[in-house]
């Protein structure tokens, strides 16, 4: 029983490596040639763990193999477009200003209904809404929405607006992140300023303090609800 648990421990940690090394894609950004290594090797990893009689080097091995083929495979393709046809495919537009190609339907095997959920879920429920819709090589499908039926712009607007900047997490789960500190051109007592003006409460029973360059901030505590405040604004990093 207990080579079975180190056993598992092993696999699991090569395993983890091979996807760390292989990137961070979630299965609906996969292409093809990267779905199937992955099925692969999901099974080829639970092949050592159950089989005691299995050296663990000869579940390694293929592991690792996989990992050296997915590198060159996407090497390849980086540098020859028709390979990358081969593997990935290519884009392929479905709908155009004159409506739902049907033979690119047929050929990707795709629904009404299927087109229909998709669009749903980038906010489109009209067919009369959309000027193109790709279907990418991961299956994903990217919508053009008709001019008059697009978000506005600031630009469009003529609205002047400060450049946006990510927030920046000052205290996580009670903790200050002092990597973050330097990013925020804030001390730790600072911090500790705003926690007191703005909770009267500890560090400790922070959930989380994000900070934005405008000033902009938002605090929440372990038992209570969040809310946001205003700082001077941050010096630019």
């Amino acid at each position: 029983m207990f080579t079975i648990i180190i056993r598992s421990i092993l696999i699991y940690c090569i395993v983890l490596l091979v996807f760390r090394l292989m990137g961070k894609r979630q299965l609906g950004q996969m292409q093809p040639f990267e779905l199937v290594l992955t099925l692969i090797i999901a099974d080829l990893a639970t092949i050592p763990m159950a089989d005691v009689s299995i050296p663990v080097l000869h579940g390694v091995i293929p592991l690792l193999t996989l990992v050296i083929l997915h590198f060159l495979i996407t090497l390849i393709t980086r540098f020859s477009t028709f390979i990358s046809k081969v593997l990935s495919g290519k884009p392929v537009i479905l709908i155009n200003p004159k409506g739902i190609d049907y033979k690119a339907m047929k050929k990707l095997n795709l629904t009404i209904d299927d087109i229909f959920a998709a669009l749903r879920e980038q906010g489109y429920f009209t067919l009369s809404q959309i000027q193109y819709a790709i279907v990418e090589t991961n299956g994903k499908i990217s919508v053009m929405a008709k001019s008059e039926f697009s978000p506005p712009t600031c630009q469009d607007l003529k609205v002047d607006v400060d450049e946006n900047f990510i927030p920046i997490t000052l205290i996580c789960e009670g903790k200050i992140l002092k990597e973050n500190l330097a990013l925020s051109n804030l001390s730790e007592e600072k911090v500790k300023e705003i926690v007191k003006r703005q909770t009267s409460s500890k560090i400790k029973d922070v959930l989380v303090l994000t900070i934005e360059q405008s000033g902009d901030g938002y605090i929440q505590l372990k038992s209570g609800e969040g809310k946001s405040f205003q700082e001077e604004r941050l010096v630019a990093s």
